[in-house]
């Protein structure tokens, strides 16, 4: 096969063109060009050059390429001799071969640099001795640079060879197949010996438990004339416990007509005694009306007897007053009673008893529920929420903080909403318990504090404790 075609697709356009070979620059086998159309001579033709053959003068080419001096480099390999070492002679490939075959001259200049580096092979081919140990691809590409005599049969030579090695390993690969099959057909013979003996032992077993399953058939056989002759014996007697079961039916009849009438009885003297209940619970009413009236009465009376003018200070404005620093007016409302559990509905059913007082214990509350605020902030968030609920309840409420550090400048607090600090020495929890005490026996008092200490210290003064979240719950939906 040619060499190649002196044509490159990476490279560009401009550097694609075949240089003119230069006359009298060495000794070559090709003709060299005249000055005048009668001295142009045909040249030979480019032999057939194996596979590996080629790619061998590719690679020495390549390698000598960047030694060469600039000048005397073809313009289309200008730019292949700046690639990489692995990269001219895979991408320069086409255009190094169209160069060799080209450019005499060219093709001298590189196989004088080929040889210098081959040392005595490359002497050995020039001569037209080549060595018979010596690799025929070297020797063939060898000798399609440097051209000596006879060197066309030297190329002829390398792919005989090259051809031989092929078929070579061609037949020791059909070899090597066979060997392989021949070793599977012993595996698989070996295989099939195993399961043959398997396949017999598995056919004796199978034999052994066909025995084994018709001696069992046989007693199934015998347990089946058992099972039916029970099974006769079985019907007999459900054909007799039937018929007491039908005299049973028929006494049940008899008894649940009987029940019926005494049901009938029972359903007219108890309408008998709802009426009497009803005639006794009048009566009850009209005692309990005029039981009601006569204490009614009673406490006008009292309280005309004892002149007592209305007031218009509670219990907690007291204990404000005494043990505790208020930053503004008190208020006047009324709040309900709280439980011990937090679930909101339970405040508001206690906030719906009369003149009930609701007591906050503040910094607990706003701590758990908008800790991530400041104290003022905390404060200010917490008496809006309590006002709104003094809104909406008409409730007395007292909201308590501890007063370890004096608080100046506070918003003025809602209508119906007490707010107290602790003085110096005193905590929020003994005021509450104070403001507890301070209230008259009867009264509902309702104290927000998820702290154990003042829940248990409120409840033996009558108190209703109730958790922080029940006070939170109910001002979220607020």
């Amino acid at each position: 096969m040619p060499l190649a075609e002196p044509h490159d697709d990476n490279l560009p356009q401009e550097e694609q063109v075949v240089a003119v070979p230069a006359a009298g620059d060495g000794p070559t086998d090709d003709p060299v060009p005249g000055t005048g159309p009668a001295d142009q001579v045909q040249p030979e033709p480019e032999p057939s050059l194996p596979e590996p053959v080629r790619q061998r003068i590719v690679s020495l080419t390549a390698a000598v390429l960047p030694g060469l001096p600039a000048d005397e480099v073809p313009v289309p390999l200008r730019r292949v001799a700046k690639f990489a070492p692995n990269r001219r002679a895979r991408l320069g490939a086409p255009v190094i071969a169209a160069q060799l075959a080209a450019d005499p001259l060219f093709r001298q200049r590189v196989t004088a640099r080929v040889l210098a580096d081959v040392g005595d092979l490359g002497a050995a081919v020039v001569d037209g001795t080549a060595p018979a140990a010596a690799d025929p691809v070297e020797v063939a590409a060898l000798a399609y640079l440097a051209r000596p005599r006879g060197w066309r049969e030297l190329i002829d030579a390398s792919g005989a060879a090259v051809r031989a090695e092929a078929d070579t390993a061609v037949v020791a690969e059909l070899v090597r197949q066979a060997e392989q099959r021949a070793t599977r057909a012993e595996h698989d013979r070996a295989v099939a010996r195993v399961e043959a003996d398997k396949l017999r032992d598995e056919l004796a077993r199978v034999r052994e438990e066909l025995g084994q399953l018709r001696e069992e058939a046989r007693q199934l056989a015998r347990t089946l004339r058992e099972s039916q002759s029970r099974e006769r014996r079985a019907s007999e007697l459900l054909a007799t416990e039937r018929g007491r079961a039908a005299r049973a039916a028929a006494d049940a009849d008899a008894e649940l007509r009987r029940a019926r009438a005494r049901l009938a009885e029972a359903e007219a003297a108890a309408g008998v005694a709802r009426s009497s209940a009803k005639e006794a619970r009048s009566v009850d009413d009209a005692r309990l009306w005029l039981l009601l009236e006569t204490i009614g009465q009673a406490a006008l009376g009292l309280r005309r007897e004892l002149a007592l003018d209305p007031v218009d200070k509670l219990p907690a404005d007291f204990v404000a007053d005494s043990f505790s620093d208020s930053p503004a007016a008190t208020a006047t409302a009324a709040a309900a009673r709280a439980q011990d559990t937090d679930d909101p509905a339970r405040l508001d059913q206690l906030l719906a008893l009369p003149r009930a007082h609701l007591v906050v214990d503040g910094y607990n509350v706003t701590k758990r529920g908008f800790g991530e605020m400041s104290l003022e902030q905390q404060r200010k968030r917490l008496v809006t929420g309590l006002g709104g609920i003094a809104a909406q309840t008409g409730d007395e409420v007292t909201v308590v903080f501890d007063g370890a550090e004096r608080v100046h400048g506070l918003p003025p607090t809602p209508r119906g909403v007490r707010v107290l600090f602790s003085r110096k020495g005193e905590t929020a929890d003994e005021l509450i318990r104070r403001l507890v005490r301070a209230e008259p026996p009867g009264r509902p008092v309702v104290v927000v504090s998820s702290d154990r200490e003042v829940a248990d210290g409120v409840r033996r003064h009558g108190a209703y404790p109730l958790g922080a979240d029940s006070l939170l719950r109910r001002l979220s939906r607020s």
